[in-house]
């Protein structure tokens, strides 16, 4: 198995296609998408573009549908919800579709979604992912940052850090045997400096920083915890995932 980290969707190779790609949006798609399991989604169908998600959405009932939206860390005017994993609660979300659409963990998703094997992976759910990872056994996986907006954005790198930390703690391979690129490395070393303290990295990153401002510090207490789901979303068609 070797493993490729890229920062953001932009920088993944567009001439080429892994054996994986796992999704990364900890602040906050993936962690909600997998709130949302947890919480008995039937699935979860996601969009770049919120005209689309309005018209493929019409086709299910409005009693098993979920439609959110966010833009700029909020919610989008006209939708159920927006983008935060503390809105999902067996009451509301169990036995519906969500489908959604968000500023950049959307976006990575499709950038992605041509891999034989597509998965999302959040902190809450780093071990879940690293269990499939070594039952799967890919030859090549790519750890995809979503970013924002085209930019590096720290909690994403962490999380990439930590699923390569423990691929190497749980096989006893080097980096040399595992590391695909640099930055699968480098985001271990980041991942190993912050790993006692992540909602503090959360609040130093600049995503953090925009989502205290809009007073959402539950959501970034929420999105730096390790390990907590067993949700391992993956794409069973392209835009729409399965557990």
């Amino acid at each position: 198995m070797k493993l490729f980290v890229y920062h953001t969707p932009e920088e993944a190779p567009a001439d080429q296609v892994p054996d994986c790609a796992i999704a990364i949006d900890v602040l906050r798609a993936t962690t909600t998408i997998a709130a949302a399991f947890q919480a008995g989604a039937e699935a979860v169908q996601v969009f770049s573009d919120l005209d689309r998600l309005i018209q493929v959405s019409e086709q299910w009932p409005a009693d098993r549908r979920i439609r959110a939206g966010e833009r700029g860390g909020e919610r989008v005017d006209g939708f159920d919800l927006g983008n935060s994993p503390l809105d999902h609660s067996r009451d509301r979300t169990q036995g519906r579709r969500l489908f959604m659409s968000t500023t950049n963990g959307t976006r990575c998703l499709e950038r992605i979604q041509q891999a034989p094997l597509v998965m999302t992976a959040a902190l809450t759910t780093r071990q879940a992912t690293v269990k499939a990872l070594l039952s799967k056994q890919p030859e090549t996986v790519w750890l995809v940052g979503s970013g924002w907006e085209g930019s590096y954005s720290l909690e994403d790198t962490v999380c990439a850090g930590a699923i390569v930390h423990s691929l190497i703690d749980q096989t006893g391979l080097s980096f040399k045997e595992l590391a695909g690129n640099d930055a699968a490395i480098a985001s271990v070393s980041l991942f190993l400096q912050w790993q006692g303290q992540l909602l503090e990295l959360m609040r130093h990153a600049t995503h953090g920083q925009r989502l205290l401002k809009q007073h959402q510090l539950a959501d970034l207490e929420y999105c730096a915890q390790l390990d907590v789901s067993d949700m391992v979303p993956v794409q069973r068609e392209p835009g729409v995932l399965s557990v």
